[in-house]
């Protein structure tokens, strides 16, 4: 290239009549030398999206250095991320927590950008790395206003079909939960976001948890059929595919995540992050079946639960990490820890953080979810590296992992958002989705003082009906926690249809609908109605707020029952995310349902009330009879319960009014 500057000034000095032509022409040639310098120094082999994946790992870790490697393992909170952090600290991840949204109410626009902004930093950065943004979505994408909130999974897993001869052997239909990971996956991509932290997959054997409505079953078998919303947000993996290799079918699919690994559903007296008491024959069959088929089916990640086995904390259990999830089973995508999981590892956390750090990592975990004293970690990581307390094919493996799912991603080639997706939040579609979802999650307990007088379908056309109960006129009621706030709101919260306004909109024009949310006995006696939808159940609560030794209804739900159902003829529906003390009740009503926690579709609910369609619904959890027998699951020796796993009576839809 010098020389042919050179020459180009000596030619023109030499011959001036020529300068022009013969300038032009060197300059020509100048600028394709340099072109074709500039294409071969520019190509990258892990920017190119023909290079098999293997290959690209390959070639971007040999040019990280150990900075780069740690970036790639730290997750942290919207709230503490920002353009610039991105690209100083080298960070692989940011999140929203329970609640943590760029704005109240705020639209896709909204989110979008924050994204991309975030993006945009991690990619300014030497290398480039594309960091990818994790949200809880764990019954539609439940932190964004607006968005189509399905039942939660307790809900779901009533919607499976039994067996008739064969009673405890389902016979599943798992489109349903497929078109809602499908859905999900649509809703959240349209906010610009390409992973979830779902589904949950443990096996609640005790309704005391207060993380029961996350759990499908208290049935491994019935879970394992509920991983199939796994290829409803990810894709259906090819045939051919490998084994364990985490996979996504395109840009209108979400990573997923299969949590909380293992055994968080059978804690001691069903307290939230506690200590899980069982064999390892026991812990192999009831909880981790459902984590065989989540990797079967390319689930891209797994997170790590707070709760202990047999005394050991799950986020310091190198035997259950590594050597039996990504050495048994073959699992090929990234282990994450649960929110400051590895500083809840001491009592108090973070009581002695680098022990924390290293006994983590040295477990298994590749993600850190942080989520806010980053440099924290990144400091306390890179020390024990150093010091070669972590030998650095450890901290290899992790990034190869992270790495590896976000080449399936294709997050290289699309790191940033739009609003191409934006019509997908709470399309009709999916509203309509969830309805049906509704529809075949309610569980019918009891219909009719006698069994040949039924109360259900109630008839359309009356001269005068009563809603009751606090639950009929509450969206925030209905969804329950991970709603968009962690611990779940009162009030209509977000867009949805009520159970009243459902009944409103279903009955005959002439008849004549009155709330009352706490009417007295007197009240209902004088207003001769015809009959009661009485609404109670229980209040919006997630994780630990949740656990409870008494399951009982809170009040005024038990006087509601009394003073209206000891008026008139009454069908209770029952809000709930698990069985809860119902037994004193029963004699009371006339018919009894569980809807669960219905999310934003309550008129679900009213097409199985009045006999648009058929009760379906079986319960996914043994209903008890006194807090006593628990923990008491199906097969138990002591199993005696008010109505046994897998209970539903039916209807037949009626066009009757």
């Amino acid at each position: 290239l010098i020389w042919v500057l050179t020459e180009s000034i000596s030619i023109c000095r030499q011959d001036r009549p020529k300068m022009a032509r013969n300038y032009v022409l060197l300059m020509a040639i100048l600028v394709t030398c340099c072109w074709a310098t500039m294409s071969k120094a520019e190509y990258v082999k892990y920017k190119d999206p023909k290079v098999p994946i293997n290959l690209r790992i390959k070639d971007l870790m040999n040019r990280m250095t150990l900075e780069e490697k740690i970036g790639q393992m730290v997750q942290i909170d919207r709230t503490v991320a920002t353009n610039e952090v991105m690209k100083k600290y080298l960070l692989g991840s940011v999140l929203s927590g329970g609640g943590s949204v760029p704005a109240k109410q705020a639209p896709v626009e909204t989110w979008v950008n924050m994204v991309n902004d975030f993006q945009k930093g991690s990619l300014s950065t030497r290398l480039g790395i594309p960091m990818i943004y994790g949200i809880d979505a764990v019954h539609g994408h439940n932190n964004v206003y607006n968005a189509t909130i399905f039942p939660h999974n307790v809900g779901l897993g009533a919607t499976r079909h039994f067996n008739i001869i064969f009673s405890h052997i389902p016979s599943r239909d798992p489109g349903l939960v497929k078109k809602i990971g499908a859905a999900t996956a649509l809703e959240v991509r349209a906010t610009g976001i390409p992973y979830v932290f779902a589904p949950c997959i443990a096996v609640c054997r005790d309704p005391r948890w207060g993380r029961c409505f996350e759990s499908y079953s208290e049935d491994p078998k019935v879970v394992r059929a509920m991983t199939e919303v796994i290829p409803g947000l990810q894709g259906d993996i090819p045939a051919n595919s490998r084994k364990g290799v985490p996979f996504l079918g395109g840009q209108n699919k979400v990573a997923a995540c299969a949590k909380h690994y293992v055994g968080d559903g059978g804690t001691t007296l069903g307290i939230n992050e506690n200590n899980t008491q069982i064999s390892r024959h026991g812990l192999l069959s009831i909880h981790m079946p459902g984590y065989y088929d989540s990797v079967i089916k390319g689930v891209a990640t797994v997170m790590v639960s707070y709760s202990s086995w047999n005394g050991v904390k799950m986020h310091s259990n190198r035997g259950l990490i590594t050597d039996f999830l990504k050495s048994t089973l073959r699992f090929r995508g990234f282990v994450i820890s649960d929110w400051e999981g590895i500083d809840r590892m001491t009592t108090p956390p973070k009581a002695n953080y680098t022990w924390s750090i290293l006994t983590g990592v040295s477990a298994g975990i590749d993600m850190i979810m942080i989520p806010y004293n980053y440099t924290d970690f990144i400091d306390g990581l890179t020390f024990l590296v150093k010091k070669d307390f972590i030998p650095m094919t450890r901290i290899n493996d992790a990034v190869k992992r992270i790495l590896r799912v976000k080449f399936v991603m294709g997050l290289f080639e699309h790191p940033l958002a739009d609003l191409s997706m934006k019509k997908y939040l709470g399309s009709q579609e999916h509203r309509e989705l969830a309805r049906e979802a509704v529809r075949k999650s309610l569980v019918l307990l009891k219909n009719g003082k006698y069994a040949n007088q039924p109360l259900l379908p109630l008839p359309k056309k009356a001269q005068k009906i009563l809603v009751a109960g606090i639950h009929a006129n509450n969206i925030g009621y209905q969804c329950g926690g991970w709603t968009i706030e962690w611990q779940g709101l009162s009030g209509n919260s977000t867009a949805g249809t009520t159970v009243l306004s459902a009944i409103k909109s279903t009955v005959d024009r002439g008849t004549e609908v009155m709330y009352q949310e706490n009417p007295s006995s007197e009240f209902v006696k004088s207003n001769k109605f015809s009959y009661a939808i009485v609404v109670v159940g229980e209040h919006p609560y997630a994780e630990t707020f949740g656990d409870s030794l008494n399951l009982t209804i809170p009040e005024p739900g038990p006087s509601i029952i009394s003073s209206v159902c000891g008026a008139v003829k009454c069908v209770v529906v029952l809000i709930s995310g698990r069985p809860v003390v119902i037994q004193p009740y029963v004699p009371k009503v006339d018919a009894l349902v569980a809807a669960w926690l219905p999310g934003t579709e309550g008129q679900g609910v009213a097409d199985v009330l009045f006999g648009d369609y058929g009760f379906v619904g079986k319960l996914p959890h043994t209903w008890f009879k006194t807090v006593d027998q628990l923990p008491m699951n199906v097969g138990d020796s002591h199993y005696d319960p008010l109505y046994p796993f897998g209970f539903g009576l039916t209807t037949v839809p009626s066009k009757a009014t």
